[in-house]
């Protein structure tokens, strides 16, 4: 979606109202810009962009991870397979807050209402465990492309989903025998599936070992907030 004109009224509203978190390599808060610019390839490569974002995984009581498909609507990575929910807290002062990271988990609260229905109550933001961070930087297309410090948050709940349209085109929940077919069929190219980059990143490097955590209870066992991890 090269081209400004032919963006989703939705998504255009998003992309200049939303004010994303500049950050450094070390997570420090440095500015802030709207979401278009933070998005643009060419600030990414030419201004060293690099805003903060997180990335939600959430399993219901029989330990099955929810997956979203990505809307087709979305400016960047349209109509490709992710975790449950990922996005960027905002430039304002209840998702700016560092202690307990508590900044993000409001801003995960808030995206997981807005794109999956998803009532805050059934997502109490104490109950988010944030496992780690990766640094990465990701092109969707020819314009549009990822540069985040991406925050990997864990909850364990039965919610109830909603999707919302203009973000959200199918969802599904799966267990790892399930998750390791949808792999298998986007590393060969079957029936058009499509992963995000950063969710490839967190399975190629992390989920499999932490979803044994998520089923023992030991999810803090695992938790290293102190490493960014830049992986590519």
């Amino acid at each position: 979606m090269g081209d400004d004109a032919a963006m989703d009224a939705v998504q255009r509203r998003l992309m200049f109202e939303d004010e994303c978190i500049l950050v450094d390599e070390n997570d420090r808060v440095v500015g802030h810009d709207t979401k278009y610019n933070c998005h643009l390839m060419e600030n990414i490569e030419t201004g060293n962009f690099l805003h903060r974002a997180f990335s939600v995984f959430l399993f219901n009581s029989k330990y099955e991870l929810l997956l979203q498909q990505r809307s087709a609507t979305k400016v960047t990575f349209p109509l490709v397979w992710t975790n449950t929910c990922c996005s960027h807290p905002l430039y304002r002062d209840s998702e700016l807050i560092e202690e307990n990271i508590l900044g993000v988990r409001n801003a995960a609260q808030r995206k997981l209402l807005d794109e999956l229905g998803i009532a805050a109550q059934d997502v109490p933001v104490d109950e988010f465990t944030p496992l780690g961070r990766i640094l990465y930087k990701a092109p969707s297309d020819g314009k549009w492309g990822e540069h985040e410090v991406d925050y990997l948050l864990f909850i364990v709940r039965d919610v109830g989903v909603h999707p919302n349209p203009d973000e959200v085109a199918d969802f599904k929940y799966v267990n790892r025998e399930q998750l390791k077919e949808i792999l298998r069929k986007a590393d060969a190219g079957e029936e058009g599936v499509k992963l995000s980059p950063w969710f490839r990143l967190v399975v190629d490097n992390f989920l499999f070992k932490w979803w044994d955590h998520v089923q023992n209870a030991t999810l803090l066992q695992a938790a290293d907030m102190i490493t960014i991890h830049k992986l590519t």
